[in-house]
C-alpha cells in the first residue's frame, strides 16, 4: 500500500469490496432501499475513499453504509463494530490535549488519527442515529465531535450505551482509557 497516494492495490480493493459487500448484505436493516451495485460503483470511482474505508476496516471499525444523502448523492458509512474499534483506543481527544499532557502520554489523539484516515469523528446526533441501528458500545465508549465551547474550556465529550440508553459524558480532553476510542464517518 502506498500511504502517500492513499490508494489500494487492485487485490486490496477486491478484498475490501468483498468484505464490505458481505457486511452490507448481512445487515440490510442499516440501509433499507440502498443497492450495493450503486454503492460499489461510487467506491470504485473514489479510490481515496476506498483507502479510508480500508483504514476503518484495518483498525477494527467494520464500516457499513448507514444512510444515503439525497441532496449530495453520497453514501454515508459509519464504523459499525459492536464495540469501539480496537485499533483506535487509548487516545486523548486532540493534538492540543496530547501536547498539554505532561506525562504518560498516549500514542496519539482521536482527532489526529481520524484526519490521517480521511474520516470524521461522529457527532452526538450521528452517534445517537447509529444506536438506532443496533446496540453498540455496551462495554466501551467513544470520543465524539466536541463543541468548540466545551473544548475551549479543556473538555471533550464521549458516548456509550448502558442500561439500554445512550449516555453523553464529559472528560478532560487529555484523558485516555483502554476502553475509549472513537467511531468515524465517511461520505462517498
Amino acid at each position: 500500500m502506498n500511504n502517500n497516494k492513499k490508494e489500494l492495490s487492485p487485490e486490496q480493493c477486491d478484498e475490501l469490496l468483498g468484505t464490505l459487500k458481505a457486511r452490507f448484505e448481512k445487515n440490510m436493516n442499516r440501509h433499507k432501499g440502498v443497492e450495493w451495485t450503486k454503492v460499489q460503483a461510487k467506491l470504485e470511482a473514489n479510490p481515496e475513499k476506498l483507502w479510508s474505508l480500508n483504514e476503518m476496516e484495518r483498525t477494527g471499525g467494520e464500516p457499513d453504509v448507514v444512510a444515503y444523502d439525497n441532496k449530495t448523492g453520497e453514501y454515508i458509512f459509519y464504523d459499525c463494530s459492536a464495540e469501539s474499534p480496537k485499533g483506535r483506543r487509548s487516545l486523548c481527544y486532540d493534538r492540543k490535549a496530547l501536547d498539554d499532557r505532561k506525562e504518560f502520554k498516549p500514542e496519539n489523539s482521536a482527532v489526529d488519527i481520524a484526519a490521517a484516515m480521511g474520516i470524521e469523528l461522529l457527532t452526538e446526533e450521528q452517534y445517537r442515529g447509529l444506536q438506532q441501528l443496533g446496540n453498540f458500545d455496551l462495554k466501551t465508549s467513544g470520543w465524539i465531535k466536541t463543541p468548540a465551547g466545551i473544548r475551549k474550556l479543556g473538555g471533550a465529550i464521549f458516548c456509550d450505551r448502558r442500561y439500554d440508553t445512550v449516555f453523553v459524558y464529559h472528560n478532560g480532553a487529555e484523558s485516555y482509557y483502554a476502553a475509549r476510542g472513537f467511531r468515524g464517518s465517511l461520505r462517498v
